[in-house]
């Protein structure tokens, strides 16, 4: 006679499976603990609306790079070159408007093209070659900053010539006033491209198969979801969003520098990370990434304000991936 029986579970595999079913939980919990205890460290200053809008804005970069590093990894791959492409589509940009005097709306459109094509390249390089997305964009991260240095000639830009000739570029950098914090365009353009993206990823069947295609390609095909396809528009999408980047970083900085971003890669990578989605592919969440920069921005700044030297930050740092790492793992085992 068969028996049917409500399973009993204890409260770690309770723990284990909230935490497996709600993905973005356990970064967002992090990000409010976090807050917290620097609230208790450093006092009012931390908290005042004015330093909370700075951290918005220090990560507003990081943050949109995160995007495209989210769908990426959401495939199972990983792309190192989203720091070269921003970089190279800022140079793009600023020397289409400065030292071609093209109008700056169409400075900006060649931008944005730029960062697709190099989107494009990177997805042939994975669906066409089939090579390893880490290694065929650890190539291209190399190919990316030799064609900045070239095009560039290794000179920057001023902020003073593109507020003269190219204010369009500097639109992100424009700051408003609001119950005593400082924003900026960028990061509400951030935030809307994150809420673009989530949209996309829930609601669409484009997102669907992106999460098929990560989770399991081969089941993905047996399905009728065309894989190559899905991926290589994925990286196109990346491109776009990394050279969205680079008009952000004009913005940010108010110049254009060949030198800038060598390190925003991993800095993005950290960001997805921290956020929850899990670099086997499949599972994630586009709010988690938004959290994970919040959570490494609020960590910098409030270690800042305590005084603790800039080594120790970067510790602080690794040690959340660390720890980021080794939590997804945990939650990934179903039977825990």
């Amino acid at each position: 006679m068969a028996r049917f029986e409500e399973e009993t579970l204890s409260l770690g595999r309770r723990i284990h499976r909230f935490f497996h079913a709600n993905p973005t939980a356990a970064p967002a919990l992090v990000l409010v603990v976090s807050v917290l205890a620097f609230m208790l460290l450093v006092g009012e200053r931390f908290l005042a609306p004015f330093n909370l809008s700075l951290v918005l804005q220090q990560v507003t970069i990081i943050g949109t790079l995160g995007i495209a590093q989210t769908l990426i990894i959401l495939t199972m791959g990983i792309d190192l070159s989203v720091g070269a492409i921003m970089v190279l589509s800022s140079v793009v940009m600023g020397r289409m408007a400065i030292d071609f005097g093209l109008p700056p709306s169409l400075a900006l459109a060649i931008g944005l093209l730029t960062g697709a094509v190099c989107g494009l390249l990177n997805g042939t390089l994975v669906t066409r070659l089939k090579l390893p997305p880490f290694i065929a964009t650890l190539g291209t991260w190399n190919i990316f900053f030799a064609l900045n240095l070239w095009y560039s000639k290794s000179e920057a830009i001023r902020s003073q010539d593109i507020e003269a000739t190219a204010p369009l570029l500097q639109w992100g950098g424009t700051a408003f006033e609001l119950f005593g914090a400082r924003f900026t365009y960028g990061s509400i353009l951030m935030i809307v491209l994150f809420c673009a993206v989530w949209y996309a990823l829930n609601w669409t069947a484009w997102g669907r198969h992106v999460y098929a295609t990560g989770d399991d390609k081969d089941a993905a095909e047996l399905a009728g979801i065309r894989t190559r396809r899905v991926l290589l528009s994925v990286y196109i999408v990346a491109g776009i969003i990394c050279a969205i980047g680079a008009w952000l970083l004009i913005g940010r900085t108010g110049s254009v520098s060949p030198q800038a971003g060598y390190t925003a890669n991993l800095d993005s990578i950290t960001a997805v990370v921290i956020g929850g989605t899990s670099l086997f592919g499949g599972r994630g969440s586009i709010f988690g990434t938004l959290i994970g920069a919040l959570i490494v921005g609020v960590f910098r700044n409030g270690l800042a304000l305590a005084g603790v030297d800039v080594l120790w930050q970067e510790f602080t740092v690794g040690m959340l991936i660390i720890v980021a790492v080794t939590t997804d793992q945990w939650i990934r085992r179903v039977s825990a």
